[in-house]
């Protein structure tokens, strides 16, 4: 079921969202060569219940966690724990948040210390990609013109975009329908209709796109072991022009990343 959400319960959600957001740059702060991923869960944790929200992941299937903490070659769903941030690494922090009802989910991928510069133009790329992909989620197109838009923008940069996972809906459920891919065909689709919130979230491979699930049954691992990036933000889509209720602006004035600032 795909379900258009009334502007009061799109209010909740960026509600939601800007404790999200607040996490995020808490955790932000964090992220420094020889700190344990597990760290960064609790701080995330901490912020969300003091604020009022629950961490929309713990739980989730079983999942152990507040945050997906996913570094280097793992593409998503990475689990957090004792392994201790290197200096060159990158790390995906997905987190999602449920207040008064609703959720909120976003994702950001940060350089460890200082990174190659092959490894910056993909982290830039890769959230290139995502404001290219939101600019498509506008009332009357379809589907297939976000994923077109995402996978269209990386490829001629020779990255790869990953087909096994793939953004979706977001409301009184974190997964709702309907899916939303990272590739696709312009024209192509389930048309979007105003009101529709979506999770946005290209997952971008430096290498080749193809990716594995370890035993855990949770993380997912590019199989070339190439560095994979990962943003998303919840959207909705209007007449127009989609309006972004997540934010990114916390993060960016704690980590002075100033290379896309909030559009």
């Amino acid at each position: 079921m795909i379900y258009l959400k009334t502007e009061n319960e799109i209010e909740l959600i960026k509600e939601s969202a800007q404790v999200l957001g607040k996490a995020h740059a808490e955790v932000a702060q964090g992220i420094k060569p020889g700190v344990e991923t597990r760290k960064l869960d609790l701080i995330a944790e901490e912020y969300i219940r003091d604020n009022g929200g629950i961490p929309s992941f713990k739980g989730f299937n079983n999942f152990p966690a507040s945050l997906c903490i996913s570094v280097n070659d793992v593409v998503v769903h990475g689990i957090p724990g004792s392994y201790v941030l290197q200096e060159g690494d990158i790390v995906s922090i997905d987190c999602g948040v449920k207040l008064n009802g609703f959720h909120s989910d976003s994702a950001y991928t940060y350089p460890v210390g200082d990174v190659s510069s092959d490894v910056q133009k993909l982290l830039t790329a890769t959230k290139q990609s995502l404001y290219k992909g939101i600019e498509q989620a506008v009332d009357g197109l379809r589907m297939g013109d976000i994923g077109f838009a995402i996978q269209n923008y990386v490829e001629v940069r020779n990255y790869s975009v990953v087909r096994e996972l793939v953004g979706h809906g977001v409301g009184k459920e974190l997964h709702e329908g309907p899916e939303v891919p990272n590739y696709g065909k312009r024209g192509k689709g389930v048309k979007l209709k105003e009101g529709m919130v979506l999770a946005i979230e290209p997952m971008i491979n430096l290498g080749a796109r193809s990716v594995s699930q370890e035993r855990d049954g949770w993380t997912i691992r590019t199989n070339d072991r190439k560095y994979s990036a990962h943003f998303e933000h919840t959207i909705v889509v209007r007449k127009g022009k989609a309006e972004i209720l997540t934010t990114f602006e916390y993060i960016e004035s704690v980590t002075a990343d100033t290379s896309l600032m909030v559009q």
